[in-house]
């Protein structure tokens, strides 16, 4: 009997209990109101029953599949949200979430468990992933003999600490007495189709178990990001990119720089793209013509040879132009080219990694196959090459100042080797290749790790050297936008005060205005003492610590082999200084400042 006409009859209950009723089911589908309508059973058989009677057995609460995610530029993020996508849509009780948003405590909670990361430098974690991280190595983890667990890596094997992450976490959770699912996958950096494989089997692998609860599937808990929502904003993403207009190009070093830098603006009209201060924009690129056609000619292959990729029937020129990965070299090409050309050098060379790496590091494709040209062909070349990846750029603009437009600055890759001039992909492409007016395909990558404080009166202390410089700019705008009162301080390097004082005119017109309250520079080939952002934060350190004491949000954006670590000292020893703190108290100090979200980095 429908629940509506239980106001004309008559009924236990009052109208207003009725009404709330109504609303209740009126909001559950047909699996969570026969899981309401099966507790409520349970619930008058129990209360039926004599004080000494045996309690008749409830059943267990849903079984939560827990996915978290350690991303330094969102592969590790979408790849979550996809398999969280794949068990909600097969019943499972479905939680997704930043390994930085995480409480550890709540692991010894956990049955089902799902790890998808990516490593960062020298085998180190991701950003968001550090605390989790320190956590589950610290004498703090607790046993976990009923979690089951699964792991997924992501990584780039032209890196010697591939997929270190999710190798380190997979060993410490076993260690821990968890037991895996499946075995853990480290993927390269042309992932999708292995991921997805993965994700099925491990699916496949749990549906029996969530099945024999039937209260699993009534719950599936949202999360951000998830399909549902992030379609409802734009319907443009990484699979598939929004066709731009590029505006400007701008050069914005001086001409005697060493440096190339490029002040891009893109129009995104008619997207519906929206990006807050903090996140990046990704961007596909066409590969040099005359790299393609000196590759094909070393090769001895015509430009329309047909080829198959992904599926698709087209040009080996084609392929090469807009497909596939022709500068950044990784050991996998060396393997598979070395093997089609059975060439001696390259095939001794892949057994020796070591050796590998050196002779990898400064080479792009076309470098090699200069130095070891081969008769292969065109399938065998298509199929030596990686599929190309984006490129992520951290944003230049706010859309409260620039609106349906995005900015970027970009560092253009330029040198010379082995005796021919080199250039980077994305950077030369929009360098050099596109003209103003051109198309360009782009997405926008949300990262909710690098935000600017809710409150507009927190101050704020940014350091951002080079190009790294980007995402301050957005921060910038975005706080004179809001008219935030927060104190805002800026530290900013390069080479020469005259040539690489990048967006040196907005800079001081803000510092003037009262919106950037300091402005610290270091031109470090402008002195006899080579003078970096680190030493001007210590030279400044009372004032640092101040300003920290006081709440202030500290952001580092630009390099992060060298310049993030070394700021990350100088901020230790500002700490034990001028805090009375010895070095694991003023690490610990950092550490909170991180999880309180008043520490974040953006670095490359």
């Amino acid at each position: 009997m429908l629940l509506s006409s239980l106001i004309a009859q008559a009924s236990p209950l009052s109208e207003q209990q009725i009404s709330q009723l109504q609303g209740l089911v009126s909001q559950l589908n047909p699996i969570q109101q026969a899981w309401v309508s099966g507790y409520l059973a349970a619930s008058a058989q129990l209360a039926g029953q004599s004080v000494a009677a045996a309690p008749t057995a409830v059943a267990a609460p849903a079984a939560t599949f827990t996915i978290l995610f350690g991303s330094q530029t969102g592969n590790a993020k979408h790849v979550a949200q996809d398999i969280g996508d794949a068990a909600s849509a097969k019943g499972f009780a479905v939680k997704v979430q930043d390994l930085a948003e995480y409480k550890a405590a709540n692991l010894k909670n956990e049955r089902y468990l799902v790890i998808v990361t990516s490593t960062y430098g020298e085998g180190e974690p991701p950003e968001n992933a550090i605390s989790f991280y320190n956590y589950l190595f610290s004498k703090k983890a607790p046993q976990l003999p009923e979690l089951r667990y699964a792991v997924l890596g992501l990584g780039d094997t032209s890196y010697e600490f591939f997929c270190k992450t999710a190798q380190d976490f997979d060993q410490r959770l076993a260690e821990l007495g968890a037991k895996a699912v499946i075995a853990r996958a480290d993927l390269d950096v042309d992932y999708a189709a292995a991921a997805a494989t993965w994700q099925q089997n491990l699916i496949t692998t749990l549906e029996p178990e969530f099945a024999k609860t039937p209260a699993a599937s009534a719950e599936v808990i949202s999360w951000p990001g998830a399909t549902q929502t992030a379609a409802a904003v734009s319907t443009y993403s990484k699979q598939q990119p929004f066709s731009a207009e590029l505006y400007t190009n701008q050069k914005i070093t001086g001409r005697d720089s060493t440096k190339d830098v490029r002040h891009i603006e893109i129009s995104l009209a008619d997207s519906g793209l929206s990006y807050q201060p903090g996140d990046a924009l990704g961007v596909y690129f066409s590969n040099d013509p005359a790299l393609v056609r000196e590759l094909l000619l070393l090769t001895g292959i015509a430009a329309d040879t047909p080829v198959e990729l992904n599926g698709q029937r087209l040009t080996v020129s084609q392929a090469l132009t807009d497909e596939l990965e022709l500068t950044q070299s990784y050991p996998a090409f060396i393997d598979k080219y070395a093997k089609a050309s059975q060439n001696a050098v390259l095939l001794s060379l892949v057994a020796d990694k070591v050796a590998l790496r050196a002779y990898l590091a400064d080479r792009q494709i076309i470098d090699i196959v200069r130095e070891h040209p081969a008769l292969i062909n065109a399938q065998q070349l298509i199929e030596a090459l990686r599929k190309q990846q984006p490129r992520l750029y951290s944003i230049a603009s706010s859309q409260a100042e620039v609106e349906e437009e995005v900015h970027l600055t970009v560092g253009v890759v330029r040198y010379d080797a082995f005796g021919q001039p080199h250039l980077g992909g994305a950077s030369g492409f929009l360098a050099e290749r596109l003209a103003e007016g051109g198309s360009i395909k782009v997405f926008v990558e949300s990262n909710n790790n690098f935000r600017l404080p809710e409150n507009d009166e927190t101050p704020v202390i940014m350091i951002g050297p080079g190009t790294g410089i980007a995402p301050f700019r957005a921060f910038l705008q975005e706080r004179d936008a809001r008219g935030a009162s927060g104190k805002n301080w800026l530290f900013f390097g390069n080479p020469h005060f005259t040539q690489d004082f990048l967006y040196q005119v907005e800079l001081q017109n803000y510092l003037k205005q009262g919106l950037l309250t300091k402005l610290d520079v270091a031109f470090s080939r402008d002195t006899a003492e080579k003078v970096y952002v680190q030493h001007k934060l210590l030279k400044h350190a009372a004032e640092v610590w101040q300003w920290l004491e006081q709440g202030a949000h500290l952001y580092i954006c630009g390099d992060g082999a060298r310049m993030a670590k070394d700021v990350h000292q100088a901020l230790l020893t500002i700490i034990q200084q001028q805090g009375g703190k010895d070095e694991k108290a003023a690490q610990q100090y950092l550490d909170q400042l991180r999880i309180a979200k008043r520490y974040q980095k953006d670095v490359y």
